[in-house]
C-alpha cells in the first residue's frame, strides 16, 4: 500500500503529487487528488480523457487496466486497493455482521456495471460543454475515495480550503458516511455493489492468468460458500467476477479442493457453471 500512497511529504504539506508516474495509472481506486498518491487512478483518467477538449477514448488507461486485469483479475482489489483496505478495517469493529439476502444481492451487484457504463462513459462524452469539456461524474459526485483520502488530508493541513467547501463536499462526506457505516455490518460494500473499478477487473476475472481451480477432491461441502463473506460458491465458480482472491475459502476448504493456478488447465472444469 505504501508503493501507491507513498509521498509522504505530500500529507505533511498538503500537495498533490504531479509527477511522471501519475501517467500510470494502477488498478486500484486511488484518487488523484490524494496528497500520498504516486500513481494516477484509472477511472478518473479515463473520464478525465473522455470530456477533454478535443474527445479521445481512453485506449492507454483502458488498455493498461485490461492487462492488469488479465493477469490478475480482482486480486488488486483483495491485496492492493487502498479504499477496500479501509472497508476491511471497518469491518473489524465488533458489530454483529449481517448477509445481505441473495435475492437482492443477485440485483445489486449489478449496480456497479451501470456506473461503470453511465457515470464512467456515458455522461462524460454525453454531457460536454460549448468547449467540449465535461465533469468527471463518478469522482465528482459519487466516490467516497476522493473524501477520504483525498478532500479530507488536504483540508487538515490547508485550513483555507474550508471557505470554498459547498454542497456537493457535504452531498459526497454523506455518500462516504453511510457507506463507512454500511462496512462495518456488511462486508465490502461499496466493491460489492458500487465500484466500477471493480467492475471493469471483474469482468476479466473468469478467464485472468492467476485464477483459482477446483480439483477432483472436491465433496461440495459448501464450506467454501459459507466462509466467503461475499457469498460465492467457489466450488461452482472459483473465478465469480465477485471474487476479491482474498483466499479465505482455500483455508476453509477441509479437503484442499481449492487451488491456486497461473494458466489455464483442463481441470478448471467448473468455469463454465452458471453461478446461482
Amino acid at each position: 500500500m505504501m508503493a501507491l500512497n507513498g509521498n509522504l511529504t505530500g500529507f505533511l504539506k498538503g500537495q498533490i503529487y504531479k509527477g511522471p508516474m501519475k501517467k500510470v495509472c494502477m488498478p486500484v481506486l486511488n484518487c488523484y487528488s490524494c496528497p500520498g498518491a504516486l500513481f494516477g487512478c484509472p477511472i478518473g483518467s479515463i473520464q478525465a480523457t473522455i470530456g477533454s477538449r478535443n474527445f479521445n477514448f481512453a485506449f492507454y488507461v483502458v488498455g493498461l487496466t485490461a492487462l492488469f486485469a488479465i493477469a490478475a483479475g480482482r486480486l488488486f482489489c483483495g491485496y492492493l486497493c487502498p479504499f477496500g483496505l479501509l472497508q476491511d478495517l471497518l469491518d473489524k469493529i465488533p458489530l454483529k455482521k449481517f448477509k445481505v439476502p441473495q435475492k437482492i444481492n443477485r440485483v445489486l451487484k449489478y449496480l456497479k456495471y451501470f456506473i461503470l457504463a453511465f457515470f464512467v462513459f456515458v455522461l462524460p462524452f454525453a454531457l460536454q460543454d460549448k468547449y467540449g469539456l465535461s465533469d468527471p461524474y463518478f469522482c465528482k459526485y459519487i466516490c467516497p475515495s476522493g473524501i477520504v483520502f483525498g478532500a479530507i488530508p488536504l483540508i487538515s493541513v490547508n485550513q483555507a480550503l474550508t471557505s470554498s467547501l459547498g454542497a456537493l463536499f457535504g452531498l459526497k462526506l454523506t455518500i462516504t458516511i453511510i457507506i463507512a457505516m454500511l462496512s462495518i455490518i456488511f462486508y465490502r460494500p461499496f466493491c460489492r455493489y458500487v465500484c466500477p473499478l471493480g467492475a471493469l477487473l471483474g469482468i476479466f476475472n473468469p478467464i485472468s492468468l492467476y485464477r483459482l481451480k477446483i480439483n477432483n477432491k472436491c465433496i461440495k461441502c459448501k464450506k467454501c460458500e459459507r466462509t466467503c463473506k461475499l457469498d460465492i460458491p467457489a466450488y461452482k465458480t472459483p473465478n465469480s467476477p465477485e471474487c476479491i482472491r482474498c483466499g479465505e475459502c482455500i483455508k476453509a476448504c477441509p479437503v484442499k479442493a481449492i487451488e491456486h493456478s497461473f494458466l489455464f488447465t483442463e481441470k478448471d472444469h467448473t468455469e463454465n457453471r452458471a453461478e446461482k
